[in-house]
């Protein structure tokens, strides 16, 4: 009995992160972007600009729109994952159509396109970690992430949105919308990439020092972060030296390297970017990527 309610809160939590995640979509292509002519890239950035082309409401001409990308999202990932996008994009479609009955939060492009932006990547990301997408370009970027896991899915998104809000200037014949829209792109693409991924940039530090057990033993009491030492021979003395190796977040790198030059002026210390950390503290090195 006690695992049936669980499974149940769990259901709950992932049908409402499905329904909140598309709201928040909806609101922002329905609130910011539709109502400026900014075509927010995806099948959505499509039916905008069919919209104006023919007398079909955005949000209607979306669900039809990802009635083939669905098939092919059904092939690719099976029933379970279409039941939720097509879920998703059920919601989707039909908030935008409720939501464009309101007059727009705002008529400057360039809030519009910030806000809505945000929104619309901020909406897709909750929804892509409730196992679900938001259908449209979704489904096709998540197939090409089953085959190049090392791109983002941010930047995937940016390159086939560039291709749709390019369609939009030739509709619109406004190269200001154009411009407006490419910013909406290129900020709902970061804002999704900081959801999905988090904020975990790092700095990955190695320190080379004759005092390394000192700097290790101060790194571990006062910043509790681990450590790793790594043998290391210089090439011109031969002489045997322990390396310190820790990665540590990008704020607080300042901190140690105040301990290194605390502790040893002379030591050697090579600073690089860590942009994905796995591990506690970090991400779950068994979470599938999204």
């Amino acid at each position: 009995m006690p695992e049936r309610l669980s499974f149940d809160k769990k259901s709950l939590l992932y049908i409402g992160g499905i329904v909140l995640g598309s709201f928040i979509y909806a609101a922002g292509v329905a609130l910011f972007l539709d109502p400026n002519n900014l075509a927010p890239g995806g099948l959505i950035g499509i039916a905008v600009i069919l919209n104006r082309l023919v007398s079909i409401d955005t949000g209607t001409l979306y669900f039809i729109l990802n009635i083939p990308i669905v098939l092919l999202g059904w092939w690719k990932f099976g029933g379970k994952f279409i039941a939720s996008t097509f879920f998703a994009i059920l919601i989707n479609s039909v908030m935008t159509n409720k939501l464009a009955e309101f007059p727009p939060i705002t008529t400057d492009p360039l809030l519009a396109a910030l806000a809505g932006s945000i929104l619309v990547g901020v909406g897709i990301a909750i929804v892509f970690q409730c196992g679900a997408t938001t259908g449209g370009t979704d489904i096709i970027v998540k197939v090409l992430r089953t085959k190049y896991k090392h791109l983002k899915t941010g930047f995937l998104f940016l390159m086939t949105d560039i291709v749709i809000v390019s369609i939009s200037g030739l509709v619109f014949r406004d190269f200001n919308i154009v411009l407006y829209a490419f910013i909406a792109v290129t900020v709902s693409g970061k804002a999704m990439d900081y959801m999905l991924y988090g904020s975990d940039e790092a700095k990955l530090i190695y320190i080379i020092s004759n005092e390394a057990e000192r700097i290790a033993a101060r790194i571990l009491k006062d910043m509790d972060i681990g450590a790793t030492y790594l043998s290391g021979q210089g090439a011109y003395t031969g002489t045997d030296k322990k390396v310190i190796m820790c990665v540590v977040q990008k704020k607080r790198a300042p901190e140690l390297e105040d301990i290194v030059k605390h502790e040893d002026k002379d030591a050697f210390m090579i600073v690089s970017s860590a942009n994905e950390i796995y591990g506690e503290g970090y991400k779950n090195i068994l979470h599938e990527k999204i």
